[in-house]
């Protein structure tokens, strides 16, 4: 395995057979590696495959055929080593309610075998922001808190992979934001995240690089940056010093999206256009141009089109 990577997958299937009908494939032939101190963006809709996928890392899904390959770990010959160079922060809030914060990091700890005099659960607790809370039980801790406790309870065996599934799910945006900044402060400390997530915004936010699964199938792997750079169709609005009014069909591949008192909004391909034919445009009818924004488009406009054509 390359250094770089830590986790590598070839070929990786799951499929769950059924009594009746056609099996399922809930992965197929997934190949995918995970490079050392990246955030890296799992997408894809309900379905796809993300969770099954973690679940096979964690060990609680044994996977039908392929290889997976965790921190320099073989998962068929090693599978202890590879969950313990992993911590998993699940969507459900599974806390004892009775428990502190500081007492469910050392069962937690116990639990995989780190000794007293090795357990950093006071770190933690400051790294999560729960230093003052340490004593408190659990259920008198808000949403806030009880997420950031399942991702210091992912960190008590010092994993140097931690994933996320779906971390972020129903919780208010200030909240959202909260959450990131923890995820940077622990990938400041060269923990390398697997983020997965329904929010286009948060792996846009957050992620180097980004896979998006379909169907079980991986259907895009890039950068987030080169991801973006796909888009063809941006947007452009032009503040002008009076009206105007633009036949939409003599523009070809560029469409008026709307305009109203100083105001026109254009659609168009950047590769058929350029944006000075568009300014040419306007100018040569006899309009002054006194403000241009424009939109590049998201990663929801590329998740739309690879998965759409699943």
């Amino acid at each position: 395995m390359d250094k770089k990577n830590v986790i590598s997958v070839k070929n990786l299937n799951k499929i769950y057979s059924k009594k009746s009908g056609k099996p399922i494939h809930a992965i197929n032939n997934l190949n995918l590696d995970v490079q050392k101190s990246e955030i890296f963006g799992l997408l894809g809709p309900n379905g796809a495959g993300k969770t099954t996928f973690i679940n096979i890392l964690a060990g609680i899904v044994v996977k039908t055929s392929g290889k997976v390959n965790v921190w320099g770990f073989d998962l068929d010959k090693n599978p202890r080593q590879v969950r313990a160079s992993i911590g998993i922060v699940p969507q459900e809030i599974n806390l004892d309610p009775f428990f502190t914060p500081k007492k469910q990091l050392d069962l937690q700890a116990g639990l995989y075998g780190v000794k007293k005099k090795d357990r950093i659960t006071d770190t933690i607790l400051k790294l999560v922001s729960l230093e003052k809370h340490a004593n408190s039980y659990a259920r008198s801790l808000s949403g806030g808190m009880k997420r950031r406790l399942l991702i210091a309870k992912s960190l008590v065996h010092q994993p140097p992979i931690v994933i996320l599934d779906e971390p972020t799910a129903g919780v208010d945006v200030e909240l959202r934001k909260n959450l990131w900044e923890n995820l940077k402060l622990l990938h400041n400390q060269g923990v390398t995240i697997i983020l997965t997530t329904h929010y286009i915004e948060e792996a846009e936010k957050m992620c180097n690089r980004i896979g998006i699964l379909s169907k079980g199938n991986l259907v895009a792997l890039d950068s987030t940056k080169n991801l973006l750079n796909k888009i063809q169709t941006k947007k452009v609005t032009f503040k002008l010093d009076s009206p105007i009014k633009i036949d939409n069909n003599k523009l070809g591949s560029l469409k008026v999206l709307s305009f109203k008192e100083n105001e026109i909004s254009f659609s168009y391909e950047k590769n058929k256009i350029k944006m000075e034919e568009i300014i040419n445009l306007l100018h040569n009818n006899n309009v002054k141009i006194l403000d241009i924004s424009t939109d590049e488009g998201d990663l929801e406009d590329v998740f739309l089109g690879v998965t759409n054509k699943q």
